[in-house]
């Protein structure tokens, strides 16, 4: 059969393309900061990545690389600026972040993020040595810093915070179907890797005044207490829980996010061996697993201007 031709003539496309959000740089840059003043060294550890916002629609269209700070001029610009020192994660990208959008004027902003691992002192007969370290098994601290023209968010938290309780903690109430099997309890295990992000108020970080060390350490340590002071109906309580002992410290603080998998505990079933378990013996499931998220935030929270994009995990 012959085709109809009738109407297939090319017709011009009038639509134009054009350049939506982008940002580009370098990941995961590992610096180790040892500061060597005394005998008594000093180490900072983290992981960074930069990431430019900016005029950069000749690279994409025409091939122009003008605008184009090269990645590996990123890297090299963690390193020089950890010559320096550290101090916080959330200073450091600060400064970062300072430095690429005054030296090359058509960056207008972007997202600089860090991961820092913590090393402790090596105990050597009763003494804390002065320079040997062992890593901390504990959590991972991080931060997070956006910068959109004059607008400057950060973002700081936690994760691998690995916490269990032993009692208090039930679960009942829940609506059931023929595909339910869970029992009810009103004594169980609850433990979760704790994932937590907090957001300070623009206004706190205009007016420099967070000590981001002092305020992880409490932080941290105000996320312990929530976990373990009360009794647990639900994760999703003890969250809030969590956040409001945070929140009621901190008026700095806007918001704080949670990603919580519930790390299961199941009671063995010992009766064939002819012993009994009086909630003593679990087995530890690592999958598949619940998995809980939350996002508290004040009643007048300020708007966060995308600050959490690109920040996967959380809702």
């Amino acid at each position: 059969m012959t085709p109809n031709n009738e109407n297939t003539e090319n017709t011009e496309n009038t639509s134009r393309i054009v350049l939506g959000k982008n940002q580009y740089g370098k990941a995961e840059v590992r610096v180790v900061k040892i500061t060597r003043d005394t005998d008594r060294h000093e180490i900072e550890d983290l992981n960074v990545t930069s990431q430019l916002r900016g005029d950069f629609d000749a690279a994409h269209f025409d091939g122009d690389n003008a605008h184009v700070v090269p990645t590996d001029t990123q890297k090299n610009t963690v390193y020089g600026l950890a010559r320096d020192g550290v101090g916080s994660p959330e200073e450091f990208l600060l400064r970062l972040a300072n430095h690429f959008t005054s030296e090359f004027g058509w960056v207008m902003g972007g997202r600089w993020e860090a991961e820092q691992y913590a090393w402790e002192r090596i105990v050597s007969h009763g003494e804390e040595h002065g320079h040997s370290f062992v890593r901390r098994g504990q959590e991972v601290r991080n931060a997070v810093v956006v910068k959109d023209g004059g607008a400057v968010q950060v973002i700081s938290g936690l994760n691998g915070l690995t916490v269990l309780k032993s009692t208090q903690s039930g679960f009942v109430g829940y609506p059931q179907d023929r595909f339910t099997t869970l029992q009810e309890t009103t004594d169980r295990i609850l433990a979760t890797d704790v994932s937590a992000r907090w957001r300070y108020s623009t206004e706190a970080i205009a007016n420099g005044a967070v000590d981001f060390n002092k305020s992880y350490d409490d932080v941290r340590a105000l996320l312990l207490e929530g976990f373990a002071e009360e009794y647990s109906y639900a994760l999703q309580q003890t969250l809030f829980q969590m956040a409001q002992k945070v929140l009621d410290a901190h008026p700095e603080i806007d918001e704080l996010r949670f990603s919580t998998p519930n790390k299961h505990h199941f009671l063995v079933d010992l009766t064939p061996f002819g012993l009994d378990n009086p909630n003593e013996v679990f087995y530890a499931a690592d999958r598949p697993y619940g998995l809980i998220e939350a996002n508290f935030q004040r009643e007048t929270v300020t708007d966060d201007n995308n600050a959490w994009d690109g920040i996967a995990g959380f809702c």
